[in-house]
């Protein structure tokens, strides 16, 4: 500690600590506060006088008492270990924390973010004398049955490899030995470290073309998103933001889960900490933490890690990107990490934009949304992830760009289910998925409750290619025949609560019904059921043509002189509203609807031609 530079504290307003003396630190440089140490980041400089945001209870802490900074930025560790652990917003792990100081953690405990005394298995796949550079491959180290992590080279290093070899090793053992052109030797280890405020380093960015597939049908089928893309989950309390992304992070096709629990209440994490380690990947067969990393900030925690949470689970998941994953990152909720930074914003006597946030709230949001996206990453020229590298005796083979993605779904809790405030509208200007939660269909128990009405993916367009080829020529076309008939629909209830149903032309009661149909047996859907909780997209354009026949077919058959009722009565309604709970492996039953449709709405086409 005698080489590091030390100060003294100034003054203390909550968890904003003023410091004097630290003439040579640097903004977002990490310091430690106070005699227990608390970890803090330097926030503000002003002079001689610099802001620190103490990411624990500063309770005590008063003028005169020691502040040290590290000379580096909060950063974190990244390299075996990750998968299944659950870290606080700073990522010190929480099962570390427990077995240091019991159920209630105590100030200024601290614990490194990898175990330094697991050892792992790690299998070279660089050679000595192998030129390499950032982001290049040099082993593997299988964590898991799912994950296996690619030991890349630290972004902004490069040279020569002059010694590596397989072995048993700690995250912070050697593994090897890398010469850069200067001359200087650098240890390659199976960890790196990473600010968590610097985005990490990728070749370019592409465009999105593959569907992050989360088995919800009013998401995959009305409002998609694509593998790398950006959505947000705004609603009231008790609309369905945190089921609904339990359900993204447990089905959807993403190879990594990082779920950012950001300022919500304590009891909807404990149900997330309890629930994901009995869950089953379908994918694997697996554990689902197997391949999920929790990131656990409550709202009883400090304020200030609150904030820094976002950013901690942020990095991680850009650095399985880089190893050519493809990642979902669930915020939950950025209205408390936005609540964080305005009650920061509010100590540092900053001029207040709306409703108190700081004015520079929408550059904030915007800044950590614009870190998801597809791209290739560094090291082009290796494998992608899930195949281990081996040596190639043909000359020309190519090398292939490693691809990864980060897609990022946060959810928004305006206060009152208020769309108008600034939380919102400044994430609908940078996010193309919009998924509206209403309190009005929660209460009619119609789940998962996004209104159709106001809800929009502005990946349509992108998506339709990689539907007509891999689900069915006629699926984009479905979806939005059914999206005409809902609109319809809520044009026609206007006038139906007026004057009543019958007051309306058959054919437009036909609408209605049809619009009935989508709304109860394709819309909604129980994420609490296991024969219902996950549809594939070829199970959801069955149901769609299976739901528009039925429409057709009921046009054609009042028009041979059908009586409505009758129509409305046909035994296979029944069968259709149950089509959704049919197993994956029982399509078949889907083609025998399709019949009964026919055979009896044509009957009653018939029969009431007849009379």
């Amino acid at each position: 500690m005698a080489d590091l530079e030390q100060g003294r504290v100034a003054k203390v307003a909550g968890p904003l600590v003023v410091a004097e003396g630290l003439v040579r630190s640097r903004m977002y440089d990490l310091v430690r506060v106070g005699d227990e140490g608390l970890m803090g980041e330097i926030i503000e400089m002003r002079g001689s006088r610099c802001s620190i945001q103490v990411y624990e209870e500063t309770e005590g802490i008063g003028p005169g008492d020691p502040v040290v900074s590290t000379g580096a930025p909060l950063s974190v560790e990244l390299g075996p270990g990750m998968m299944g652990a659950v870290y606080d917003g700073v990522q010190r792990p929480l099962d570390a924390l427990e077995a240091k100081t019991g159920a209630f953690l105590t100030r200024g405990v601290s614990a490194p973010g990898l175990d330094r005394e697991r050892r792992w298995d790690f299998h070279a796949t660089a050679s000595e004398g192998d030129r390499v550079a950032g982001g290049d491959i040099i082993g593997i180290v299988e964590e898991n049955e799912l994950i296996s992590q690619r030991i890349m080279v630290p972004p902004g290093l490069a040279g020569t490899i002059t010694g590596i070899h397989s072995g048993t090793f700690t995250v912070t053992d050697p593994v090897g030995t890398l010469v850069d052109d200067s001359g200087a030797e650098h240890p390659l280890l199976l960890m790196q470290s990473w600010p968590v405020r610097v985005p990490r380093p990728y070749r370019r960015k592409l465009s999105l073309d593959e569907p992050l597939v989360t088995g919800t049908r009013v998401i995959d089928t009305f409002f998609p998103l694509l593998k790398g893309g950006v959505a947000c989950i705004p609603g009231p309390f008790g609309a369905g933001k945190t089921v609904t992304q339990h359900q993204i992070a447990k089905w959807s096709n993403a190879e990594v889960v990082v779920f950012i629990g950001c300022g919500e209440r304590g009891n909807e994490m404990t149900d997330v900490l309890m629930e994901f380690p009995e869950l089953i990947d379908p994918y694997s067969g697996e554990p689902l933490m197997k391949r999920t990393v929790l990131v656990a900030n409550t709202s009883n925690m400090p304020v200030a890690a609150r904030e820094a949470s976002v950013y901690t689970g942020i990095t991680m998941a850009e650095y399985f990107r880089d190893m050519g994953y493809s990642v979902v990152l669930q915020a939950d909720s950025t209205s408390r990490w936005a609540e964080a930074m305005r009650e920061i914003s509010g100590r540092l006597e900053e001029m207040p934009g709306e409703e108190g946030f700081p004015a520079y709230l929408g550059t904030k949001l915007a800044a950590f949304y614009e870190r998801a996206g597809k791209v290739v990453t560094l090291g082009e020229g290796e494998p992608p992830a899930g195949e281990v590298p081996a040596a190639s005796t043909a000359e020309d083979d190519a090398p292939r760009p490693r691809i990864g993605s980060v897609s990022v779904v946060g959810s928004v809790s305006p206060p009152g289910g208020d769309l108008s405030e600034p939380v919102v509208q400044n994430t609908l200007r940078v996010v193309k998925v919009f998924w509206a939660l209403q309190d009005t269909l929660a209460f009619q128990r119609h789940f998962p409750a996004i209104d159709w009405l106001n809800s929009y993916s502005l990946y349509l367009d992108k998506i339709t290619a990689y539907w007509q080829e891999h689900v069915g020529e006629e699926y984009r076309s479905r979806r939005d025949r059914c999206m005409e008939l809902l609109q319809r629909e809520s044009e026609l209830a206007e006038i139906a609560r007026l004057v009543g149903v019958d007051a309306l032309s058959p054919e437009e009661q036909i609408i209605m019904e049809t619009a009935k149909t989508i709304r109860e047996d394709f819309l909604q859907q129980n994420a609490f059921r296991d024969d219902d909780q996950f549809t594939s997209l070829a199970k959801q354009d069955r149901l769609l043509k299976a739901i528009l026949l039925f429409h057709e077919r009921a046009l054609a058959a009042f028009q041979d002189g059908a009586e409505l009722a009758d129509l409305f009565a046909a035994p296979v309604r029944e069968r259709l509203a149950r089509a959704k709970y049919l197993a994956e492996d029982q399509m078949h039953v889907l083609g025998e609807i399709e019949s009964d449709i026919e055979t009896q709405l044509v009957s009653e086409g018939r029969r009431g031609g007849v009379r």
